[in-house]
């Protein structure tokens, strides 16, 4: 039985990245990947992968409530690799753990864990109850050298704590943030602007 995988990590920590790496590597052996999105990111195009370094793939398939995984699509295929996961809808993740027991197709999913009040995506949560591997790709914080756990958002350089869970953005909106500076970002009355976060960059605390 093929295993499903979540690798997830705060924004900024090069999960995409990571997606297109393992599917240049399977495409290099001659192995064919599904490259998988959720159809609502539109950032960088409807049926683009991008990574913020600037790699992209076409996205095979894009995810909505109604879509499903047909036998003329997995014919062949040798891993699924699943960008911004959190996005997808929990019948979805059911889909994809089936597909790794009963096609013995190995799935790996990469995504946010929590959004920026630290509550679990649905999309998360169900790869949280079902994968048999979950592994953390960890990057800084944005405001000191800690490892990142938390993402902020941001409204006119202010952190905010409401609004909407999902409302799609990349640094011009979130920051990944260790536990300490999180909590001193959103509950102060005024937040740091973007000009005076730290940018320094360590290898993050285990």
């Amino acid at each position: 039985m093929a295993k499903m995988y979540f690798r997830y990590g705060t924004v900024g920590s090069a999960k995409t990245m990571n997606l297109l790496a393992v599917a240049h590597n399977y495409r290099h052996q001659n192995k064919n990947v599904l490259l998988v999105k959720p159809k609502m990111d539109t950032r960088f195009g409807t049926d683009v992968i991008k990574s913020r370094a600037g790699m992209t793939m076409d996205a095979d398939i894009l995810v909505d409530e109604d879509t499903v995984l047909c036998e003329e699509v997995l014919g062949g295929v040798h891993c699924i690799l699943v960008d911004e996961a959190q996005f997808l809808p929990s019948t979805f993740i059911d889909q994809l753990r089936d597909i790794s027991i009963n096609r013995d197709i190995p799935v790996i999913c990469y995504g946010l864990r929590t959004d920026f009040k630290t509550k679990l995506f649905s999309g998360s949560q169900r790869l949280c109850e079902l994968a048999d591997s979950i592994e953390e790709v960890k990057t800084t914080c944005a405001f000191c050298n800690r490892k990142a756990i938390f993402n902020i958002k941001f409204v006119d350089g202010v952190a905010v704590k409401e609004g909407p869970q999902i409302e799609l953005g990349a640094e011009e909106k979130y920051l990944p943030a260790c536990s300490t500076c999180y909590y001193e970002q959103v509950e102060a009355p005024q937040s740091y602007l973007f000009a005076k976060r730290s940018t320094r960059v360590e290898t993050p605390d285990a």
